[in-house]
C-alpha cells in the first residue's frame, strides 16, 4: 500500500517539475534524510542524505556567486565521480551556470580545446588530476580560477573548493535573499550542461542539453524502469557520460534512491582494482553496463569458474544451457514444453548461479545497458545467471534514453520498447516513413531532443529538421513495438555492385562471440570483397597453441593461431555454427591481422570503447590496401604472421 501511494505521490508530484532544481527540491522534501550519495571516507562507505547534499550544493552556489559568475556562463568539470562532482554540478545549476563535464580519458590537446570551445570561465578539478591542470594551464587564459577538490588553500588561479564553499556561506549571509532570486530566475530552457560528443565520425560537437531536456528524459525512462526508493547503484561509468548522467544521477534522485561512487584512489589502475571490492560493500541493486564493461564481468566469472575445477566448470556450462533455453527470447521465458525446465534451471540457480551474483555483492537484480549495441549471445548468458542485462538504446543528442527492455518487456536482441511519451519514425534516405519492418534511419521528436550544437548552428540545422532529431542511425520497428538498432545509418559498407549493409552488428557478434577476437572492424567501399580488421586477444591465443602436444615456436605458433582466427570466422559461412545470422557476401573474405590494437589515445576507440570507424580506417589505411593485394588475400601472409610475433613478443 505504501508504495502504491509513494508512486502516486510521485506522479502527481513530478507534474509540475520545470527544471533540474525543481526535481532535486522535490526529493529533498520527499526524502530529505534518506540517503543520496555514498562515497567511501576512511575506508568505509559513508551516506549523505538529500538535505545534506543540497546543503553543500547551495554552499557552492554561493561561493560562484561570489566569484562573480552570471547566468548562462560555464564551468568545466574535470574530476573522477564523488560527492563534489554532484555539489558541483548542482551548485552550478542553483545559480544559472552551465557544466561543461569532461572525460577524465581526454588528452590534453582535447580538454584544451573543449575548455576554449565552450569558452569556460571557471574550471573544477579534483585533486588527482591537477597537476594535468598545472601542465595546461598557460594554454587556458580565459578560466579565471581553478577550484580544486581538496582541503588546501591554494595560491594565484587556485582556489580550494572548500573555501569556495566557505566564501559562499559568507556571501549568502551579506546578501539576504540573492541566492533565491538566482535560483528562481531558471528556466526549463536554460542549459544543464554542453556534452561533447567523444567522436565517432566526425570532429567533437558540443551538444546543448537544457533542463526541459533532462526533466522530460528523466520522467521518460521512468515510464519503463521504475526504481525502488531503497535500490542503490554502483556508478561504474563515468559521470560525464550521458547515460550514467540521467539514468544514473538524475533517474535515481527523482525515485529516492541512493548513487554510489566507486573509490578511485590515486589512479585509474586502482580505481579499477577497487570495483570488485566496492561491489561486495555496496551491493548495489542495479548497475549500468557497456559492452566492453559486460564482456570483461563475464571474462572474470569464467576464470573463477574455471580454478574451482572441472565438475563446476561442467555444472556451470549445464546450467547456462538450461537457462538460456528456459528463457526463450525473453518475452516468452518458461512458456510452453521449457516450463518443465523449471526445476532444473532453480537447481542449477541454487547450486552455481547464486554464487557467482555474490560477486556483484548479491542484491544486484539487473543491468541496464547502452552506449553500444549490445550481442545478444551476452544478453542471454546475464539472463541465464539470473541477473538480465536489459538492453537501451539513446545518443546523448536526446538525452540519451530512447528506448529499453525492461523487467516486464524484454526480448533478446532489441533495443526494447520506446520511452513514452515520444514519437519515433523509421525513415528512407529520402526522408520518408517506413512501415513496420523495414530498415531506415531512426527519428525522434520530444522533450528530450537536444536544444543544438553548441556555436554550430550549420550541424543543428542538418541534425534537427521540422523538431525531428535524426539520430544516424540504422534500425526498425517489430510488431510496431520492438525497436531494433543495427549500427551507423550514415557509415553503412558499399560493395562494388552497390548493395549497402551496416558492419556494427557483424563485428559486435563476432568479437562478443570470439574469446580470440577483441575486435572485429569490417571495411568495403565499392570494393571487390569485404575485409576484417582483427585485433586478436593475445592470452587466448597463446593458451590456445599451449593445448598441442610438443612445443610449437616460431611460425609454426603463428600459423597455428593464424588458422584458428580463420575458423572464428569460418563459423558464420556455410555450414558453420552461425551461418544462418549474416548474408555470407556481407562477411570478411579478406582478413588482416592489425599490429596494435585500439585506444582511445590514438582516437581509434572512444570513452565508451565504441570504435571510431574513420579514424581506423585512416590509422591502418595501408594494412587495408595490403589486403586487396594477392599475397594480402591469404591469412597466412607474412604481415599477418609478423603482426602475430608482435602481439606475442
Amino acid at each position: 500500500m505504501w508504495k502504491i501511494l509513494l508512486s502516486f505521490v510521485k506522479f502527481t508530484n513530478g507534474k509540475g517539475m520545470r527544471t533540474i532544481i525543481d526535481l532535486f527540491e522535490r526529493s529533498c522534501r520527499m526524502f530529505a534524510d534518506k540517503p543520496y550519495l555514498w562515497e567511501k571516507v576512511e575506508g568505509k562507505y559513508r551516506a549523505t542524505t538529500y538535505a545534506e547534499t543540497k546543503r553543500e550544493a547551495l554552499r557552492l552556489a554561493g561561493g560562484l556567486c561570489a566569484l562573480g559568475l552570471r547566468k548562462g556562463e560555464r564551468i568545466a568539470l574535470l574530476g573522477e565521480g564523488c560527492n563534489k562532482w554532484m555539489y558541483s554540478e548542482l551548485g552550478m545549476l542553483y545559480v544559472g551556470g552551465v557544466n561543461v563535464p569532461l572525460s577524465i580519458k581526454l588528452t590534453d590537446n582535447e580538454i584544451v580545446f573543449r575548455v576554449t570551445h565552450a569558452g569556460a570561465r571557471f574550471l573544477i578539478v579534483s585533486a588527482n588530476f591537477r597537476e594535468r591542470i598545472r601542465n595546461i594551464e598557460e594554454r587556458l587564459p580565459a578560466i579565471e580560477k581553478i577550484i580544486v577538490f581538496n582541503g588546501q588553500t591554494e595560491e594565484g588561479r587556485y582556489l580550494s573548493f572548500e573555501e569556495l564553499c566557505v566564501r559562499g556561506e559568507q556571501w549568502a549571509g551579506e546578501h539576504p535573499g540573492a541566492l533565491e532570486n538566482r535560483i528562481n530566475d531558471v528556466l526549463p530552457e536554460d542549459l544543464v550542461n554542453i556534452s561533447y560528443t567523444s567522436g565517432t565520425t566526425a570532429e567533437p560537437k558540443g551538444i546543448m542539453l537544457s533542463h526541459r531536456n533532462y526533466v522530460s528524459n528523466v520522467l521518460q525512462a521512468d515510464s519503463l524502469i521504475q526504481i525502488p526508493d531503497n535500490y542503490k547503484i554502483l556508478l561504474l561509468l563515468p559521470w560525464d557520460h550521458s547515460f550514467a548522467h540521467t539514468v544514473g544521477l538524475y533517474s535515481f534522485m527523482y525515485n529516492g534512491a541512493s548513487v554510489a561512487s566507486v573509490d578511485f584512489g590515486k589512479s585509474s589502475l586502482e580505481y579499477l582494482r577497487n570495483i570488485p571490492l566496492n561491489l561486495k560493500e555496496v551491493k548495489p541493486h542495479v548497475l549500468l553496463s557497456v559492452p566492453a564493461l559486460a564482456k570483461n564481468f563475464r571474462k572474470n566469472i569464467e576464470a573463477g569458474v574455471k580454478a574451482e575445477g572441472a565438475l563446476v566448470a561442467w555444472m556451470y556450462r549445464t546450467g547456462l544451457r538450461l537457462a538460456s533455453c528456459y528463457n526463450g527470447r525473453g518475452d516468452n521465458r518458461g512458456h510452453g514444453g521449457r516450463v518443465f525446465l523449471k526445476p532444473l534451471v532453480w537447481l542449477f540457480d541454487r547450486l552455481v548461479f547464486r554464487k557467482i551474483r555474490e560477486v556483484f555483492g548479491g542484491n544486484l537484480q539487473f543491468f541496464v545497458g547502452g552506449g553500444a549495441l549490445l550481442d545478444v549471445e551476452l544478453q542471454r548468458y546475464y539472463a541465464a545467471l539470473g541477473i538480465p542485462m536489459y538492453q537501451g538504446y539513446g545518443l546523448s543528442e536526446a538525452s540519451p534514453v530512447i528506448s529499453s527492455n525492461t523487467p516486464q518487456e524484454h526480448r533478446f536482441g532489441s533495443s526494447g520498447i520506446l520511452v513514452n511519451p515520444l514519437e519515433l519514425e523509421i525513415r528512407d534516405e529520402n526522408g520518408q516513413a517506413l512501415p513496420d519492418g523495414e530498415r531506415g534511419e531512426i527519428c525522434i521528436r520530444g522533450g528530450n531532443v537536444m536544444e543544438g550544437y553548441w556555436g554550430n548552428e550549420a550541424s543543428t540545422m542538418e541534425t534537427i529538421r521540422e523538431g525531428w532529431l535524426h539520430t544516424g542511425d540504422l534500425g526498425y520497428m517489430q510488431d510496431r513495438k520492438w525497436l531494433y538498432v543495427l549500427g551507423r545509418f550514415k557509415s553503412l559498407l558499399i560493395a562494388n555492385d552497390g548493395e549497402k549493409y551496416s558492419p556494427e552488428e557483424i563485428e559486435e557478434t563476432i568479437a562478443g562471440q570470439s574469446d580470440y577476437i577483441d575486435y572485429c572492424v569490417l571495411y568495403n567501399n565499392q570494393s571487390p570483397y569485404t575485409v576484417g580488421l582483427i585485433v586478436p586477444n593475445r592470452q587466448a591465443l597463446q593458451d590456445y597453441v599451449a593445448r598441442y602436444d610438443g612445443e610449437l615456436a616460431g611460425m609454426d605458433a603463428y600459423r597455428l593461431m593464424a588458422g584458428k582466427l580463420q575458423d572464428e570466422l569460418m563459423m558464420y559461412r556455410a555450414k558453420g555454427k552461425y551461418a544462418h545470422l549474416f548474408p555470407e557476401r556481407w562477411l570478411p573474405a579478406v582478413v588482416g591481422i592489425l599490429p596494435e590494437g585500439l585506444t582511445e589515445r590514438h582516437g581509434l576507440i572512444n570513452s565508451t570503447m565504441k570504435v571510431v570507424r574513420g579514424k581506423v580506417y585512416d590509422y591502418f589505411r595501408e594494412d587495408i590496401a595490403f589486403l586487396y593485394s594477392p599475397e594480402g588475400k591469404d591469412i597466412m601472409n607474412r604481415r599477418n604472421l609478423e603482426n602475430l610475433k608482435r602481439w606475442m613478443d
